[in-house]
């Protein structure tokens, strides 16, 4: 049976060139200013008025000692090798030359400009690149993100860039974080779906249920809408309530003649209930009627009534 979780990502995102799509890593140490950390360098102490190159030890060192080299982090092994890893995630992925941040929507770019002009350059280019790669590459995606909140992680676009593209990459409880961060910071509602499903993928479908019923929910656009009732259904169906799924799909405009994206999965999510609580006729009545308004291809309707219709002779 079709899994009934990953809703569309929400229409008022912040990754890619026109819409929606949003973990501090620990840094370890300061950047210098050119997207890595302070090297250790030479290091050196003031004696009389002049510094003492330590490059080249004098004398024995003390047991357990050494003096510091060039390039040596003081820092033991362990820790060495956490800023590294720290450090891969600030400078993230390379950013092909031909992404410039101008991808990005005017509403998002307008978000960016209270960061000096270098370093939203740089958080714009990361988000252009996730919003580009979400679909295709939605780790890579992912890692863009992590970059940009990593130089802007108190930007409300920034975090639910980053929740998105966590989602999108199966990333669920780092999603939920990034999203909850994002609400907090702008009030904004529109990834209640997300996070419900997220709570789902996370074996706490009681949870998504709760934010289901949300009254802000009731206010949703269509779409916003229509994820919802897809998401709280296959909360339903985790609990196995199939018969309570199937009431709630059946409240949602299932005879719409839009022929919108969420019309064509609000049909699918429901001839897909059917099948699974044995009414194979009904259900395959619906998967035809996702077919006939589903010229994008959006689900397996047709395979998934073909496969009825020869089981059913």
């Amino acid at each position: 049976m079709a899994d009934q979780r990953r809703p569309q990502r929400s229409t008022g995102g912040s990754t890619g060139s026109s819409g929606g799509r949003g973990k501090p890593p620990a840094r370890g140490g300061k950047p210098d200013g050119k997207g890595r950390p302070a090297a250790g360098g030479k290091s050196s102490v003031r004696a009389s008025g002049k510094s003492e190159s330590f490059d080249k030890p004098r004398g024995k060192a003390p047991a357990g000692k050494r003096p510091v080299r060039k390039g040596d982090w003081r820092k033991p092994v362990d820790k060495q090798a956490t800023r590294t890893a720290d450090q891969a995630v600030y400078d993230g992925p390379d950013l092909p030359a031909d992404i410039t941040g101008q991808e990005l929507d005017r509403a998002v770019s307008a978000q960016l400009k209270g960061l000096p002009e270098k370093l939203a350059a740089r958080v714009a280019r990361h988000l252009a690149a996730a919003g580009l790669l979400i679909d295709e590459d939605p780790e890579t995606a992912y890692q863009h993100t992590l970059a940009a909140r990593a130089r802007a992680p108190r930007l409300a676009v920034v975090r639910e860039a980053t929740g998105e593209a966590a989602y999108a990459a199966g990333h669920y409880a780092e999603a939920l974080a990034e999203l909850r961060a994002a609400k907090r910071m702008n009030g904004a509602t529109a990834y209640l779906p997300i996070m419900a499903d997220c709570h789902r993928a996370l074996g706490k479908p009681q949870d998504a249920l709760k934010l289901a019923k949300s009254p802000s929910v009731a206010n949703f656009a269509p779409e916003a809408k229509a994820e919802m009732t897809i998401v709280e259904a296959g909360a339903r169906r985790d609990l196995g309530q199939l018969d309570a799924a199937l009431r709630t799909l059946e409240l949602a405009p299932l005879t719409s003649k839009s022929r919108s994206s969420w019309v064509v999965r609000l049909r699918y999510a429901y001839a897909d209930t059917l099948e699974a609580a044995g009414r194979d006729q009904d259900a395959l009545a619906w998967f035809h009627r996702t077919h006939a308004i589903d010229s994008d291809q959006l689900t397996d309707a047709d395979v998934r009534a073909e496969a009825l219709e020869k089981r059913l002779g």
